[in-house]
């Protein structure tokens, strides 16, 4: 399950009612609000079962050390096996154009990046010489566990990299046929090869339990608008045979919407991260509904 960005008490509410209704992760999106992780250290202790997720902290910004110290302290606060760490590149228009870094090889960028924050998500030190990253440190946080760390990973070489370095992948903007083509046979066959776990492969798609399905589709179009311009979800897109957002959003009635993901699950999707935009209290009640029936 994953939910639009309020205020920490929003979340924090939010959280308690996904945990009481039985969801099994709460996603939070780091994008220009609050920080994510922060946020989730308050949720952790305030709500006690849940999975936390980001969704996703972007690596180019933060040293994976740093990163490291505070999903550790995260644990720390939330307890163990709670923490999933989702991290992403961003997008070069956001790092270079708005942060003025470098974009330079993102692949070797994560590489680097994943084989310091990895070791240190589990409580070992870090002796690693790389292209991005030269770190010889360890890290610790009294009272933290170790965190899942799962990947935006969409193109094959990312995909390749995160079977190889992380716990699985979490998508955006990649419909069901890509997600079945591309992404689950691509990070199963690469961790396969690696001798690694079989990856957790999370897909995030919008959901509107709706009757009025044009509407909605014209809805996601407009909300969900700027990722047809990224490259990277537009190469998904593109691949899918979709325009925009809107033609692979999961809506219609109830049966449908239900239906749709749960079929998810037979191309081997793991789990479904429901990003919902409902328009009206009805909605957003029948749309509740319908995902509580699928746990």
């Amino acid at each position: 399950m994953t939910v639009n960005e309020g205020s920490v008490d929003d979340m924090v509410a939010e959280a308690r009612k996904a945990e009481a209704e039985g969801f099994d992760t709460y996603w939070s999106p780091q994008i220009f609000g609050h920080d994510a992780l922060t946020a989730l250290g308050v949720v952790g202790r305030e709500v006690p079962r849940i999975e936390l997720g980001t969704s996703v902290v972007p690596t180019y910004p933060r040293h994976p050390m740093m990163l490291a110290q505070q999903a550790l302290t995260v644990t720390s606060l939330a307890g163990a096996d709670r923490l999933c760490l989702g991290v992403g590149l961003s997008h070069q228009i956001v790092i270079e154009s708005m942060l003025g870094m470098s974009f330079d090889k993102p692949v070797r960028h994560l590489r680097d990046y994943l084989s310091v924050l990895g070791p240190l998500a589990h409580g070992k030190p870090v002796a690693y010489e790389g292209e991005a990253y030269n770190v010889h440190a360890a890290v610790a946080v009294p009272g933290s566990s170790p965190f899942q760390i799962v990947v935006a990973a969409l193109g094959p070489q990312m995909l390749k990299a995160t079977a190889e370095l992380a716990d699985g992948t979490l998508t955006w903007c990649t419909g069901p046929a890509t997600l079945a083509d591309l992404t689950v046979p691509t990070i199963t066959a690469a961790a396969e090869a690696a001798g690694r776990p079989t990856p957790r492969v999370i897909a995030a798609l919008p959901v509107c339990v709706t009757t009025d399905v044009a509407g909605a589709r014209e809805r996601a179009a407009k909300v969900f608008a700027v990722y047809g311009q990224l490259p990277s979800y537009r190469a998904m897109l593109d691949r899918e045979g979709a325009g925009g957002a809107e033609d692979i959003a999961i809506v219609g009635s109830a049966s449908e919407v239900v239906d749709r993901i749960g079929a998810l699950g037979g191309i081997g999707v793991t789990d479904f991260a429901a990003v919902e935009f409902a328009d009206d209290p009805d909605e957003r009640a029948a749309t509740r509904a319908a995902l509580v029936e699928l746990l």
